[in-house]
C-alpha cells in the first residue's frame, strides 16, 4: 500500500486536496516554465541528478506537491520538516539519518517548508551538510529568497520560481476533484453546473489547495445542484463578469483615468478589478506604466510608490494589499503628467530602426584597454568633473544636433 492510498484508508478525514495530490510528475499541472519537456530543470530531474533548490511561490501553487514527487522518483528517503515548528535540533536528527541511509547507498532530501521563518542560526546549520552532499535540501516559501535566505545558502540551492497555478490548469484539477467525489459518494446525488465551475477557477486565483477545498465542501452542501450562488454563498464572495474583454477594458480604463487625473474613476476601476479577482501584481505594473509613460520627471516620485506598491503587494497579498494600490492610484492620479521621456527613447528608436545607427564619436569610446588609444579611442576625452564648462560633443556626428526631448 503506498504513501495514497493509505492516506485514503486512515480513519482520520483525509481533505481532499491531499488524496488527489499527483502521484507522478506527468499528473504535475500548471508549472510549464519548470515541468516541461527540455525545460532546464526537467532536464537535471531526468538526468537523475539531485540537487539542492528552494521553491519560491504562492500558496497552492504545488511547492510540497513537486518536493515529494522528486523524492519519489529519485527513490530517495524524503524528511519532512515545517520551519514553523522545527529547530536546529530537527535538523541535526534528519542529518543523522540522512547519514545512516547514505551507508545503504540511499540519499536524503530535506524538504523545509515555510524555510524563511527559519532564523540566520537555523539556516547556517544546514549549510555544511549540503556542502558535503549529506543531504539534498529542497525549501519552499512564499516570501522573496533574496530578501529572507542568507546569502551562503542562496549560493548553496538554487531558486525555483512557480508562478500561480494557469486556469486551464486549475479547471482541470478541479474537474478532476469532482470526478472523485461522484465516483466514490454516488449516494450524494447533485448534479454540476459549468458557472460553478468557472466560478471557483476565478476565485481560487490559482491556488489549488483552495480550488480543492471548495470543490469538497460545494459537493457535501450542495442540495440538488451545484452552482455558481452555491459557491459564492459558500465563499461569501460575489464575482463581477469578468472574461478576457473586461480585463483588457478595465486595465485601459484605469490607466486613462490615471493619464487623465481622474482619481476617482481610477479608483472606482481598480476597485472593479479586485472584486472581480484581478491579479494585484498586474494592476500594480499597470502603475509602473503610467508613472513612467505618464508622470515621468514632472514628478519623479510617481514611479517610486509605483514601485514600492507593487513591492507591498508582493509581500502583503492580497486584502490588506489594496490599501498600497489605492494609495499609489491616488498619487499616480494626482501627479503632474509629462509624457516627455516616452516621446524621447520612441524617437531615438524610431531613428535607429530607421537607419539612423551611427557609433559613438572616437573621444567616447572605450579606451581601457592597451590599444586603444592607438585607434583614437578615449583621445581628447574631457572628464566633466574635472573641466564641467568644457564644451564636447556626445551624439554622434551625423546626428550631432539632433533633440530628442522637447
Amino acid at each position: 500500500m503506498n504513501l495514497f492510498d493509505a492516506l485514503e484508508n486512515n480513519n482520520k478525514q483525509v481533505p481532499l486536496a491531499e488524496i488527489l495530490r499527483p502521484k507522478s510528475l506527468d499528473e504535475y499541472l500548471g508549472q510549464t516554465n519548470v515541468i516541461s519537456e527540455n525545460s532546464p530543470i526537467f532536464n537535471l530531474i531526468k538526468a537523475k541528478r539531485l540537487f539542492s533548490f528552494i521553491l519560491w511561490g504562492p500558496p497552492g501553487c504545488g511547492k510540497t506537491t513537486l518536493a515529494r514527487l522528486l523524492a519519489t522518483y529519485h527513490n530517495a528517503e524524503f524528511i519532512e520538516l515545517s520551519a514553523v515548528t522545527s529547530g536546529v535540533k530537527d535538523v541535526k536528527d534528519a542529518v543523522s539519518s540522512a547519514k545512516e541511509s547514505l551507508r545503504s547507498g540511499i540519499k536524503t532530501i530535506v524538504f523545509i517548508d515555510e524555510i524563511h521563518r527559519y532564523s540566520k542560526t537555523q539556516q547556517d546549520a544546514l549549510l555544511p551538510h549540503i556542502e558535503n552532499g549529506t543531504i539534498h535540501l529542497i525549501g519552499s516559501t512564499t516570501e522573496n529568497p533574496s530578501f529572507q535566505v542568507i546569502p551562503a545558502l542562496l549560493s548553496r540551492a538554487q531558486v525555483v520560481v512557480l508562478n500561480p497555478i494557469d486556469d486551464t490548469s486549475i479547471e482541470k484539477i478541479i474537474n478532476k476533484g469532482y470526478d472523485y467525489l461522484f465516483k466514490n459518494y454516488p449516494e450524494i446525488k447533485v448534479k454540476l453546473a459549468q458557472e460553478a465551475v468557472e466560478t471557483i477557477v476565478k476565485l481560487s486565483r490559482g491556488d489549488a489547495r483552495f480550488a480543492l477545498n471548495t470543490v469538497e465542501n460545494s459537493y457535501f452542501a450542495a442540495k440538488g445542484e451545484i452552482t455558481k450562488d452555491l459557491i459564492e454563498n459558500l465563499l461569501q464572495k460575489r464575482t463581477a463578469k469578468y472574461g478576457i474583454d473586461e480585463h483588457y477594458d478595465l486595465a485601459s480604463a484605469y490607466q486613462k483615468s490615471l493619464r487623465g487625473s481622474d482619481p476617482d474613476a481610477a479608483i472606482y476601476y481598480l476597485a472593479k478589478m479586485i472584486v472581480s479577482g484581478e491579479d494585484p501584481r498586474f494592476i500594480a505594473r499597470r502603475l509602473l506604466v503610467v508613472a513612467s509613460e505618464d508622470v515621468g520627471n514632472a514628478d519623479f516620485r510617481a514611479l517610486l510608490v509605483a514601485e514600492a506598491a507593487l513591492r507591498a503587494v508582493e509581500h502583503l497579498g492580497m486584502p490588506e494589499g489594496r490599501i498600497a494600490l489605492a494609495q499609489a492610484t491616488e498619487f499616480v492620479a494626482r501627479a503632474k503628467k509629462s509624457n516627455r521621456a516616452i516621446c524621447a527613447i520612441d524617437r531615438a528608436i524610431s531613428d535607429i530602426k530607421n537607419g539612423q545607427d551611427y557609433k559613438p564619436p572616437l573621444h567616447l569610446r572605450d579606451a581601457h584597454y592597451k590599444d586603444a588609444a592607438k585607434y583614437g579611442f578615449g583621445v581628447d576625452y574631457i572628464y566633466t568633473h574635472d573641466n564641467p564648462d568644457a564644451y564636447q560633443q556626445f551624439l554622434p556626428d551625423e546626428i550631432k544636433d539632433k533633440k530628442y526631448f522637447t
